[in-house]
């Protein structure tokens, strides 16, 4: 086999139809839109419009409620605290900013939550926003301290 004779599968590439450029093209003219009317003319965008008809989206029942005020919290386990601990990336004061700062956490949101997923044995401060009381059972075991601040006020 050589470069000249690399070429597609065939059915993989497919000619670009070429609209409004004359009659034996089999686009001219109205270019495949039928005639007058608003679809026939540009920038129509009449998106789930069933021309009268209640819309689908309109149709389906709403479920749930969705709070306007909820707070977000950037979750974190205590197995990736316990590994980036070991990689020398925190020390045994750790905060949410020291989180964010290491990269375990990416931003803080309204708070930093501690979760219980896997191993943690190391002696360590932590003050953050939330814990799970199994989370701050396993910190405890290890001879830490786990400390909760309130969530600061929106900016």
């Amino acid at each position: 086999m050589r470069l000249n004779e690399l070429r597609d599968n065939d059915g993989a590439t497919k000619k670009r139809k070429r609209i409004g450029r004359g009659a034996g093209s089999g686009t001219g003219k109205t270019g495949g839109r039928g005639i007058k009317g608003q679809k026939s003319r540009s920038g129509v965008a009449i998106n789930g419009y069933e021309g009268g008809q209640m819309p689908l989206y309109q149709r389906l029942p709403k479920r749930g409620f969705n709070k306007p005020n909820r707070k977000e919290f950037a979750v974190v386990n205590l197995g990736l605290i316990q590994k980036f601990i070991d990689a020398g990336k925190l020390g045994t004061e750790i905060t949410e900013n020291e989180l964010v700062d290491s990269g375990l956490v990416r931003r803080k949101l309204d708070g930093v939550r501690v979760l219980a997923k896997g191993d943690f044995s190391a002696k360590v401060t932590l003050t953050v926003t939330g814990a799970s009381a199994s989370a701050r059972e396993a910190v405890e075991k290890a001879g830490g301290s786990l400390t909760l601040t309130t969530p600061a006020a929106a900016e």
